[in-house]
């Protein structure tokens, strides 16, 4: 009892904790390869042309699938939409190393890979909507605070040591075969062991299900603030997916190598999941809004900025410049109350309102990289940074705008005095 105790007081829903653990194993095994497979594959003799190519399929399919993530929660229910998302990560990683690593052809890699796209997230946002409707209002952005913080923790930190080891153990091909033990490890805890259900509307027909997932489409016409809401999720990890495509070349200019890029980024996203609980709570405490605009907003503005300019202010000094992108990353995780938010503007189909979200989630994966390509060679390195922190001041604009309910009861010293404050 003390210890279910201790978990709800932290912000974790203690009928979900099972399910926490299953998403921080789940996305370690997806994210196992993110920081070595275009290198690896290049030195097989793919270019960067063909590796940009697989991960801008990959990226589309995890847009498709981050889009109806939360509509099929709503339609087949959380554990079967989950599942879902299992078996097509199995599949795709299995053909994508059975018949395109193996034979190393492009035409075997590219569908397979895509196909993987469609799993991680089926499966984990899927699980943060099981959050929208599990977690006490009150502590609805501590408890997407802690997802974030698994979800972020598996996929870009843990995923990424495990192979520092892995690879040295086994080569590139078994650990890649190892990330489906993961990945069904996870599922374990967060289907099995985890014994919560939120099955919705299972007397539901097809063609009501399918109205279901029509919902994903039409409810940001029907509520703009849900629209506003997914455009600040894009503009919020746009510049994560774009800073690897230009900023170590930039950085090498400035006598910063890119294994020390490198470092750099792996200390970025520790600072970020250490403060995606933080603003968690923060959000909870002055406001979900407030949070946004003006730590998120505003304050990834300023540090984007200060990631270019840092370099030559301090002569490429190396603490400075991981200080500031640390910083940056901390920031980043401001953003972490969209998840608590954006849920909250509709007293139903939340799953459709999430699956906005969920595609502001994953349209940065090829937005941000495609930016890059589209503007630096008209307005280089500085024009494409001002670029992003202009975004990131537009979204704290943006966020202004997206007021709760006068009718909301959580957390009303906070979020409801924002609101009738606008």
């Amino acid at each position: 009892m003390n210890q279910v105790n201790a978990l709800d007081k932290v912000g974790i829903p203690s009928k979900l904790a099972w399910g926490y653990l299953g998403v921080l194993i789940f996305m370690m095994g997806d994210g196992l390869e993110i920081g070595w497979l275009s290198p690896w594959l290049i030195e097989q003799g793919f270019t960067v042309q063909h590796t940009s190519l697989l991960f801008s399929a990959y990226g589309v399919t995890i847009a498709i699938s981050s889009w109806f993530s939360g509509v099929l929660v709503e339609a087949l229910g959380t554990k079967k939409t989950m599942l879902a998302g299992l078996i097509l990560y199995i599949l795709g990683t299995s053909g994508f190393i059975a018949f395109g690593i193996n034979s190393l052809s492009l035409t075997w890699m590219v569908p397979f890979y895509a196909l993987r796209g469609f799993g991680y997230p089926l499966f984990a946002y899927s699980f943060l909507v099981w959050i929208a409707y599990r977690a006490d209002k009150n502590r609805l952005g501590s408890a997407v605070g802690w997802f974030w913080f698994v979800f972020t923790g598996g996929l870009n930190v843990l995923g990424a040591y495990y192979s520092v080891l892995a690879i040295e153990a086994m080569g590139h091909v078994n650990t890649l075969w190892s990330s489906i033990f993961w990945v069904c490890l996870g599922a374990f805890f967060a289907l099995v062991l985890n014994k919560d259900k939120l099955e919705r509307k299972s007397d539901q027909n097809a063609a009501e299900k399918l109205q279901e997932i029509k919902k994903g489409m039409t409810i940001a016409i029907e509520e703009p603030k849900v629209l506003l809401g997914g455009i600040v999720r894009t503009i919020n990890t746009t510049a994560q997916f774009a800073f690897p495509v230009f900023l170590p070349t930039y950085l090498a200019t400035h006598g910063i190598p890119t294994s020390t890029w490198l470092s750099i980024w792996g200390a970025i996203f520790t600072s970020n999941i250490v403060f995606n609980l933080i603003f968690g709570v923060v959000g909870d405490k002055i406001g979900w809004r407030n949070t946004i605009m003006y730590f998120g907003g505003i304050g990834c503005g300023l540090s984007t900025l200060g990631l270019y300019y840092a370099p030559a202010w301090f002569e490429g000094n190396i603490w400075a410049v991981g200080a500031i992108g640390m910083i940056w990353g901390a920031l980043l995780a401001a953003y972490v109350p969209l998840s608590a938010l954006v849920p909250s503007l509709v007293k139903s189909d939340k799953g459709a309102a999430m699956s906005i979200l969920n595609l502001g989630a994953g349209l940065p994966t090829f937005i941000g990289p495609a930016i890059v390509g589209l503007t630096i060679g008209i307005v280089g390195d500085a024009g494409v940074m001002w670029i992003f922190a202009g975004l990131y001041f537009l979204s704290a604009f943006l966020t202004k705008f997206i007021t709760l309910p006068d009718d909301f009861q959580a957390n009303p010293s906070a979020e409801v005095a924002a609101t009738k404050s606008s």
